[in-house]
């Protein structure tokens, strides 16, 4: 609703309450559009929308991906947007990415732990909820702002400022964006996936990222270990997620279904399986075996199951696991994609060793065989090393062209001495266009990095300590940071007003008059900066 036409309803209202008298309606209107989002369902509903409508698009226009940061707090996560904001005018497309491995290493009253799902499971809605107040408190400060600036026009009579502020108002973009929130393999049961997956959705979430690994075994999918479970048990917990979002009435809730088979080798359970051919069949037909020619030869204790007409002993190791036959990994990726689309995933997640373009569409292209519209969600992982990886690739290609790469030693393209070179450019090159190469030729509609703000967070600190208590002292703070800051206009170089120390400020006015005792008079420091 306009902000006039606020103003007139609240000012009605007061009309009908004549103890109401000391409420101003224009603050009370002012009040309600710095509150744009009510409840954590209030906004799946609308990012879940946005999500829709973000891959309708996509699939008219590969050009069109979208993006995300993995954010390990709500703090992290505002800036981010902020930042956006500021460079492009817009949010459009871009998102939030909430990564269980920061959880997991950083919200843990444990402390720092492993990505295997050790963590307080209701760490993640916490981090939702936390991510969403400082997104809506970013709007309610940028909106504030406006309104300050409004309330300036209007006591001095500029009508035409006043105007153009309040289509500002009106006109506001939200900080509020989708949030792609990890639930790891669903801490548990189906039903305990489900009543997670409420919490997260009560407090935001619109797209929920699952993957099929053993909740019980469950490693960072760039770690060895991983094992996977039977496509009916993961169907179970997609089942569970997608009824959550149906309870809540977020009606177009999106599921992201990821696979790690490609990099897991191993099996906890051996699928049920009702007739040659069926779903269980094809996953137990890729468990490594040997044949069984005579009943005599099955010894106490085996497993015993059918491949092709033949009886097989799976391989068992210590552990009670069962293994996958080397070399099945991305027949085993492109049976689970299909599958979990056929079954009520919206999106699809493959875990890679590599960012490897040509890799991807590989199996990807082979999904959209059965499922056109197959779409990935695609991790930009830090567990890369992308500068090795990609001058790698260059090599390769070269190589395969017949280019002479002799002043190259593959193993050693880290070092610093090919930075310059022609190899060194072009695999930056290749790197600078990953994206845009993705969502053109792989199907990747979301691009995301899981936990840069993790590595940024520790850089920046390093790089603050080794100079402030090193020879550069206060300078290594002022040079640094401080004064970057002011040149750069990050907001907060003014951090209490970043904090809503005006925001109060006002409150105050709104609550007591002229009694208030404000904060940002003349002898705020934060005056100094403008």
């Amino acid at each position: 609703m306009p902000y006039a036409n606020d103003v007139d309803q609240i000012a009605s209202l007061l009309k009908q309450h004549p103890t109401w008298n000391a409420i101003n309606p224009k603050h009370a209107a002012r009040m309600r559009a710095q509150n744009k989002f009510k409840t954590g369902l209030d906004i799946a509903k609308y990012t879940a929308k946005i999500m829709r409508e973000d891959m309708a698009n996509y699939d008219k226009d590969t050009s069109q991906y979208t993006q995300s940061l993995g954010c390990w707090h709500g703090f992290i996560g505002q800036q981010k947007l902020l930042s956006i904001k500021k460079h492009f005018g817009t949010t459009k497309r871009r998102y939030l990415y909430l990564s269980g491995w920061m959880v997991a290493a950083l919200r843990s009253e444990f402390g720092p732990l492993p990505d295997q799902s050790m963590h307080e499971k209701t760490a993640v809605s916490g981090l939702i909820e936390e991510l969403y107040t400082f997104l809506r408190q970013a709007d309610s400060w940028e909106l504030n702002h406006l309104f300050r600036a409004l309330e300036e026009a209007e006591n001095a009579g500029d009508n035409a400022k006043a105007e153009e502020l309040i289509k500002q108002i009106d006109s506001h973009e939200t900080h509020v964006v989708p949030i792609i929130a990890d639930i790891d393999a669903g801490f548990g049961n189906a039903e305990a996936t489900y009543l997670l997956a409420k919490q997260m959705i009560e407090a935001g979430a619109c797209c929920i990222q699952i993957e099929n690994q053993v909740s019980d075994e469950k490693q960072c999918g760039h770690q060895d270990g991983k094992v996977t479970v039977p496509h009916a048990d993961f169907l179970s917990k997609i089942n569970a997620v997608r009824l959550a979002f149906l309870e809540l009435g977020v009606d177009d809730g999106v599921i992201v279904a990821r696979t790690d088979s490609l990099g897991a080798g191993l099996t906890q359970k051996i699928a049920v399986t009702n007739e040659p051919g069926d779903l269980g069949d094809q996953y137990n037909s890729f468990i490594d075996g040997e044949v069984i020619e005579k009943a005599e030869d099955i010894n106490n204790g085996d497993v015993v199951i059918k491949q092709k007409g033949q009886l097989v002993r799976p391989k068992r190791l210590a552990s009670g696991l069962f293994q996958f036959k080397p070399g099945t990994g991305e027949d085993r990726v492109v049976l689970d994609c299909i599958t979990s689309l056929q079954n009520g995933a919206d999106l699809l997640w493959i875990e890679t060793e590599k960012p490897h373009v040509g890799q991807i569409a590989a199996m990807v292209n082979r999904i959209k065989e059965v499922v056109p519209d197959a779409k990935l969600v695609y991790n930009n992982s830090p567990s890369f090393n992308w500068t090795l990886n990609f001058r790698q690739q260059v090599f390769d290609a070269w190589k395969e062209e017949g280019k002479d790469v002799s002043a190259y030693e593959r193993a050693d393209l880290m070092n610093a001495k090919y930075d310059e070179t022609d190899l060194g450019q072009l695999a930056d090159q290749w790197t600078a266009n990953f994206q845009r190469d993705g969502a053109r030729e792989a199907g990747i509609f979301h691009h995301l990095i899981t936990l840069p703000t993790y590595h940024t967070a520790a850089l920046s600190t390093d790089n603050l300590a080794k100079g402030y208590f090193g020879d550069e002292g206060m300078l290594a703070y002022v040079a640094g940071v401080q004064r970057k800051e002011i040149r750069q206009g990050i907001a907060t170089v003014k951090h209490q007003d970043m904090a809503g120390s005006n925001i109060g400020d006002d409150h105050k006015e709104f609550f007591a008059g002229d009694a208030a005792l404000k904060a940002g008079g003349k002898d705020n420091t934060m005056n100094q900066f403008g």
